[in-house]
């Protein structure tokens, strides 16, 4: 085994292992030119038209795929019925503080878990405004 074929066989590990981590099409492109130039030094080609294979493939795969990693990364995030309470008003009935990890809110007649944004201590009885939602936490002020 020569140096040019351990690279390459090295190069498209790496970049399958990167590209089944991630899960987002970041590495996909160069793993197909790492083969496709894995295939072109197994056939003892120079190393300069090893990385000329690599770099073309690569970049024709990038190309071609393209309009699909657009669409795939412009699709919206779907908002949900708890989207609608941000920036509506809601009734603490229990002291929120975050470093005890405790606080409860009431809004449209559900109870939520709630803590502060800015981490300040709210008493129950006090009106706040919700800012977010973060996972089942409201983050309030």
């Amino acid at each position: 085994m020569n140096t040019e074929f351990i690279l390459w066989i090295v190069s498209l590990i790496a970049f399958i292992v990167v590209e089944a981590v991630t899960a987002q099409l970041v590495t996909i492109w160069f793993a197909a030119g790492a083969l496709c130039a894995l295939v072109a030094e197994v056939l003892d080609a120079p190393l300069w038209l090893q990385l000329t294979i690599f770099v073309v493939v690569s970049a024709i795969t990038l190309a071609a795929t393209r309009p699909l990693v657009k669409k795939m990364k412009s699709n919206p995030s779907v908002s949900t019925n708890a989207d609608s309470i941000i920036g509506q008003k809601a009734l603490v009935t229990e002291d929120i503080d975050n470093l005890a990890a405790k606080g409860r809110a009431d809004i449209n007649g559900m109870s939520w878990s709630a803590r502060s944004e800015d981490n300040t201590k709210i008493p129950a009885g006090t009106e706040v405004v919700v800012r977010r939602i973060e996972g089942v936490k409201l983050i309030v002020k």
